[in-house]
């Protein structure tokens, strides 16, 4: 009998709880949506849904990545064993918390609801601050997240809806300021190793001033929504890093990677970038309808492939085994873009037929999110493939 070792290492409990929750949030929110349900204690019912998407969800992932990135950029020991287990019975607590708003004392709903993020902050913390490494102000990233959350939670228990989705768009806003510096490190180095291995020079072009540009101009998004610029200008500003992020893809040879199905999910993953703010300032600047959607192709589309992309590799490589994914892996993968595809473009396609493709995209996320379970959960609770400890 193969030993239990869900608890051995930072991404194995975060991923597959990831995973799982994938598997929860979305039917949920589509059997709740399809049967008009219509408050989240005194906001609107879809303001659980991007909570959960966004500080259940994602937050387990980031946490499953930086539990493991943090001891490779710091040659600190790996987390495990019962600092692990506090940590998952904190993300847990959160989620009851939130799902049991108006059934409990909200001072309850709050403590349950916010106690994950620093409990994550305090694992990360000595080993960076030792170190003085680099990333260290990531940091300050999931404190401003969790000054973001607790804005909601106020926003929550008075009823205001206006502070409600400001807070929930600079979240999303943060989000993707993070998928753009780590995603900017990961996406062409991975593509680099891979042209290296098939004996290929590695042409992957890098502007250093780029790199710079659009880092700033996603941290000015950010900024311009937590003000609630006006729509000139928060329209102007995703139209400036739509451009960026496509010619920082350009770069990084996208083409090349179509053969390999655990490198080209990442392209697809960060292409959705460019797509999502320029729809963004499509819709802002020009009302175009069919752009409305422009959200859901930086969340479906961004967060969850960048991060069904990095969990199905990871989990991979920190478990000794090849960097290879199976055909059913690749599905998941085609799955999932196909449900953002129907989220994103599909209401404005068939708009007579607007329950039936939300209900079409939710199908398929959640059928990819099953295949990413019932193949890495043997692989997340089962100890390593080489035999070493982690």
């Amino acid at each position: 009998m193969k030993r239990f070792a869900l608890f051995d290492y930072g991404f194995r409990p975060f991923f597959l709880l990831a995973g799982l929750y994938a598997l929860v949030v979305i039917p949920a929110w589509l059997y709740f949506f399809a049967h008009h349900g219509t408050s989240f204690g005194s906001l609107p019912l879809m303001y659980w849904h991007a909570h959960e998407m966004i500080y259940g969800f994602v937050a387990a992932a980031v946490a499953g990545f930086l539990l493991t990135a943090v001891p490779s950029w710091t040659g600190a020991r790996g987390f495990g064993g019962k600092p692990l287990v506090i940590l998952v019975a904190l993300w847990i607590a959160g989620r009851i918390a939130v799902a049991s708003v108006g059934e409990v004392p909200f001072w309850l709903t709050a403590v349950g609801a916010l106690a994950f993020l620093p409990g994550l902050a305090v694992l990360l913390a000595p080993p960076l601050l030792r170190s003085s490494n680099r990333n260290t102000p990531l940091l300050g990233v999931l404190g401003v997240l969790w000054l973001i959350d607790a804005a909601f939670l106020f926003a929550l228990r008075s009823g205001d809806v206006a502070l409600g989705a400001r807070a929930l768009n600079v979240a999303i806003d943060l989000v993707l300021v993070l998928v753009t510096v780590i995603g900017g490190r990961i996406v062409p180095a991975f593509t680099a190793n891979a042209q290296r291995r098939r004996g290929v020079a590695a042409d992957i072009v890098s502007r250093r001033w780029l790199e710079f540009t659009v880092i700033a101009l996603m941290i000015a998004i950010a900024v311009a929504d937590v003000f609630a610029a006006p729509a000139a200008l928060a329209g102007a500003l995703a139209a400036l890093a739509a451009a960026a992020h496509l010619v920082r893809l350009s770069g990084w040879r996208s083409f090349k990677t179509r053969s390999e199905s655990i490198l080209w999910v990442l392209h697809v993953g960060y292409a959705w970038l460019p797509i999502g703010l320029g729809l963004k300032a499509l819709w802002l600047l020009g009302g175009v309808s069919w752009a409305i959607k422009w959200q859901h192709a930086l969340t479906m589309g961004v967060f969850a492939t960048m991060i069904l992309a990095v969990m199905t590799r990871a989990s991979l490589g920190h478990t000794g085994r090849p960097l290879e994914v199976s055909r059913t892996i690749t599905v998941s993968y085609l799955l999932l873009t196909l449900g953002v595809v129907l989220r994103v473009f599909g209401g404005a396609l068939w708009p007579d037929s607007y329950l039936l493709t939300v209900t079409a995209a939710g199908v398929a996320w959640t059928l990819s999110f099953l295949l990413y379970v019932a193949v890495y959960t043997p692989i997340l609770v089962g100890p390593r493939a080489d035999g070493r400890s982690g």
